[in-house]
């Protein structure tokens, strides 16, 4: 199976070399020429580290040796062997995707990455150290932080807004060890940062550094198919976790909602059903900044508006990147994208044609729910689910709880939960108390205290931890940054 570009189908490459890439020579994003066929009922009966092999062997055809890949990746360090636990809080499913080494989602993405990364240059032959360059607007940086920590012929560097992350996130990201990760903060917010670290990839010569230097770009963002094909796994075992439980019979279809800002965990929902899973309706979640809801609403993409800061802070995103791979996905048309990409490079904005329009339409749904209302939402779910979720999850929640109110459709729903609550402690102690005024870290204390519900292992003691990356750079130094390395 090959890949090319979201931009230009002309010149394909290999998986190896797509994860290798990260980002396709014209600024597009690669894609499968075709997708693959896989055996879903067999599928569903495996077991989460099988499931992830077969998947994964399918989207990747030309990485060798996945299985012994997926055991190093993720044996030993989630909170369970399934990886990704359903918990049945009976009204919604809630598939929690916290449960890895950084109490984020993009741990199921992040810890595999390193290992099929690794085992791409081997199979590529490719001599050279790999620079990861990454744009994080805070659960992304510590992951793949944590991820690439040591690993051999690897080098990651990661950009964060200043003041655009939560004070837990920003600690996580600062005291991480090792020899070969750099961060650094970026006056601005995630769109300038991740802007930036598009225009250091337009800036390489044959995917090296300019100015002679030898290290070969890739990226941990959701831009790199390496990154977004392990994502799939999870949509498979939350609907085996249903089957099993018998809350639905095979065939049954499931609509999933997802708080999403850059659009890959979504993505790969829509990638779930592509391949043969039944998927109902895709319900896409946004926060205040919610240039996804209109857009699924009404075509038009328009970024030129305020970036608002959140108490989910993962979402705040204007330009989501991967909605240019569902524009080709659904149009199969590479012209048409890269026209769209570079009206929205040059003007802010784009619109779709009306067939597109109605396309995305039949595939997704979308709303949005401010602060205010996640607050009453983690309230509420709290006191009559007795669940706990972060302001990211109860975004998701709410606007389920408005697909189910607008639409009539009682379809099993299954919400994703992309981070631990204790990530955001000020945002969840204030919805469930009013709270005098403390630190993070003793406000995720005092969250325990409250709720009986555990601190995450690798949370616990941060405060403590010496900060070891403490650089504040603007938008435009982040080039010279990367050559300083």
């Amino acid at each position: 199976m090959l890949y090319h570009s979201t931009r230009n189908h002309t010149q394909s490459v290999d998986s190896a070399q797509a994860v290798l890439a990260g980002l396709a020579p014209d600024g597009g994003l690669y894609v499968p020429a075709e997708l693959p066929e896989i055996d879903v009922a067999a599928c569903l009966q495996e077991s989460t580290m099988e499931m992830a092999n077969r998947i994964l062997s399918a989207m990747l055809p030309h990485i060798p040796n996945m299985e012994v890949l997926v055991e190093r990746a993720y044996k030993g360090k989630f909170q369970t062997e399934e990886l990704t636990p359903t918990v049945d809080t009976g009204k919604f499913t809630v598939l929690e995707l916290f449960r890895g080494p950084t109490s984020a989602f993009k741990d199921v993405a992040l810890c595999m990455l390193p290992q099929l990364l690794t085992a791409a240059k081997k199979e590529k032959g490719m001599q050279e150290d790999i620079l990861i360059l990454t744009a994080t607007s805070g659960d992304t940086g510590k992951a793949a932080l944590a991820g690439f920590a040591d690993v051999e012929g690897v080098r990651i560097c990661v950009f964060y807004p200043e003041g655009g992350v939560s004070a837990v996130q920003r600690a996580q990201m600062v005291t991480q060890e090792g020899n070969n990760v750099a961060v650094c903060a970026v006056v601005g917010n995630f769109d300038d940062a991740q802007t930036g670290v598009k225009n250091i990839f337009a800036s390489a010569v044959d995917g090296r550094l300019p100015a002679g230097n030898r290290l070969r770009l890739s990226s941990a963002n959701s831009i790199n198919i390496g990154r977004l094909a392990p994502q799939i796994i999870y949509y498979f075992k939350s609907y085996a976790d249903l089957l099993r439980r018998g809350q639905i019979k095979m065939g049954d279809k499931v609509n999933f909602c997802v708080p999403t800002g850059n659009f890959g965990d979504i993505l790969a929902g829509w990638l779930a059903k592509k391949l043969g899973l039944p998927v109902g309706k895709l319900i896409c979640a946004s926060n205040a900044n919610n240039v996804l809801t209109d857009f699924i609403e009404t075509g038009v993409y328009d970024r030129r508006r305020p970036l608002h800061k959140t108490d989910s802070p993962s979402m705040d995103i204007l330009v989501s990147s991967n909605l240019e791979r569902l524009l080709y996905f659904l149009s199969g048309d590479t012209a048409l994208v890269a026209k769209l990409m570079q009206e929205l490079n040059t003007e802010g904005c784009y619109t779709v044609p009306d067939s597109l329009k109605t396309a995305i339409q039949a595939e997704f749904w979308a709303g949005y729910c401010d602060d205010a209302r996640a607050k009453q939402t983690i309230k509420a779910v709290f006191e009559n689910q007795h669940y706990l979720c972060d302001t990211h999850t109860a975004t998701g929640w709410a606007v389920a709880e408005d697909y189910v109110n607008q639409t009539g459709d009682n379809s099993p729903m299954v919400v994703l939960s992309t981070a631990s609550a204790y990530k955001f402690p000020a945002a969840v102690l204030s919805s469930l108390e009013n709270a005098p005024e403390m630190d993070e870290f003793a406000q995720m204390e005092r969250l325990q205290e409250l709720t009986g519900s555990p601190i995450p292992e690798n949370l616990s003691g941060l405060q403590t931890k010496k900060e070891l990356h403490t650089g504040v750079i603007a938008k435009d130094a982040m080039l010279d940054f990367v050559m300083g390395l």
